[in-house]
């Protein structure tokens, strides 16, 4: 197992430099001059190369993509362009809102969709197995930020029981931290409840026809104890996937949910790099979610060895 883990580790390596390499060059060779940008409209074309100078965007490709991998080398992940800030401390100030976003996701997703997949492949054929399809068909179907404006207007508006938009941080109490958590926590889980439930529906509905499940009924178990130790056990190296590759996808969700929000985590700095063409944060952006991403991959391969016994030989 640990010479497994070494060459999955080692072979993540050149997934990362060749991420990087690419990232490099789109973001330059995209028409727009981050030097422009920070100058202002009204700024002179001297001013404008004085800026560029300062910055280093005057240098060849080569001679850029040299100095930012060896800051990188030295865990320097650079200064960024438009908030005059270190990469570092904007990633750290923004991580805690992503973080709760995406966990409380997650939780919502998992909690939810198995329950409903395991049940609906159990009444397979009946109403309610057609119910939650249509429901999955549904959270398919519309988009987040859709949902994410019919929530504020029913909820926030209408309701008033969730704030419209914003954060609040743990540390300023954990109340307030899980009431402007819970809507876009909701909204975001919807895509991934559709995506799971339809999942554990089907790899379930696969299990409950194999050999075993009719020797444990025969032996007169109870049938509560045969979906959720027997089917789902036995079902559960595809949910974890479909669930790891969820996580993965939050990446490109919190983007949209964090703008429809105002929430101020790693999605909205994202955007707001693009916006300013900030070439440094958004490097170190990508760089940060493709290493979560093989990271996420990795863990999933390792628990596929806690449910089939027969993966560890």
């Amino acid at each position: 197992m640990a010479g497994y883990v070494l060459r999955r580790l080692l072979a993540a390596i050149p997934v990362l430099a060749i991420v990087a390499v690419l990232v490099f060059l789109m973001l330059r060779l995209t028409p727009g001059d981050p030097a422009a940008v920070i100058a202002g409209d009204n700024a002179s074309s001297e001013q404008i190369a004085q800026v560029r100078q300062k910055l280093g965007l005057d240098q060849s490709l080569p001679a850029q993509f040299a100095i930012w991998i060896g800051n990188l080398l030295h865990g320097n992940l650079g200064e960024s362009f438009f908030f005059k800030k270190s990469i570092g401390e904007l990633i750290l100030g923004r991580i805690e809102p992503t973080l709760s976003l995406a966990a409380a996701t997650m939780l919502i997703a998992v909690c939810v969709a198995i329950p409903l997949g395991v049940v609906a492949a159990y009444r397979h054929g009946s109403w309610l197995d057609r119910i939650v399809m249509g429901m999955s068909v549904l959270g398919f179907s519309v988009p987040v930020f859709v949902i994410g404006y019919l929530l504020i207007y029913v909820f926030s508006i209408t309701l008033g029981w969730f704030p419209v938009q914003g954060y609040q941080p743990l540390s300023a109490g954990l109340g307030g931290y899980l009431h402007r958590l819970v809507l876009p926590a909701v909204t975001l889980s919807v895509v991934y409840i559709a995506l799971i439930a339809r999942m554990t529906r089907a790899s379930v509905l696969e299990v409950l026809n194999e050999d075993y499940i009719r020797t444990a009924r025969a032996k007169g178990q109870v049938e509560r104890k045969i979906l959720f130790r027997h089917a789902l056990k036995n079902a559960a190296v595809p949910i974890v996937t479909v669930v790891g590759i969820g996580i993965a996808l939050l990446i490109g969700g919190v983007v949209v949910t964090e703008s429809v929000f105002a929430i101020p985590g790693l999605g909205r700095l994202t955007v707001d790099a693009v916006l300013a063409r900030d070439y440094p944060t958004i490097q170190a952006l990508i760089l940060m979610f493709s290493g979560v991403y093989v990271l996420i991959n990795l863990l999933i391969d390792l628990t596929y060895s806690l449910f089939d016994p027969r993966i560890r030989h």
